[in-house]
């Protein structure tokens, strides 16, 4: 099984949300998705102070074998973006929980109510075994 962080939590497209402030998630996709989707060779990302809803592609992946949307697991505004990810996209697959991340959001609304709708690691990992 691929590795999970237990303090994440994980959407049904295979990407992960940590709380980094009150109001602030980083985003990145789960070792699991590197793994399927195989050599990352571009990521592209939305602009920062973007708007983005909850659910809706924000951009995309593109490795040797297919490119695959982004989607942001919750609603609000791009805050940071990791642009190391533009001269080695590689590092989502060397490190997509640390330095693979892509995104910051500052959630709108109430973070936990936004978060209430994620999977936690048990349930992300009976997720990608069904």
């Amino acid at each position: 099984m691929s590795e999970l962080k237990s303090d994440f939590l994980y959407s049904e497209e295979h990407e992960w949300v940590q709380t980094v402030g009150e109001d602030t998630v980083r985003i990145g996709i789960t070792e699991f998705a590197q793994h399927q989707l195989g050599d990352i060779v571009f990521v592209e990302l939305p602009d920062l102070e973007s708007s983005v809803q909850a659910e809706e592609s924000i951009g995309t992946i593109e490795s040797v074998k297919t490119v695959s949307d982004l989607f942001s697991p919750v609603s609000g505004s791009i805050i940071a973006i990791n642009d190391a990810l533009q001269d080695a996209p590689e590092l989502v697959n060397s490190s997509p929980y640390e330095e693979g991340w892509m995104i910051e959001i500052r959630v709108n609304g109430d973070l936990s109510a936004a978060l209430s709708k994620l999977m936690n690691a048990d349930a992300y990992r009976k997720h990608t075994e069904d």
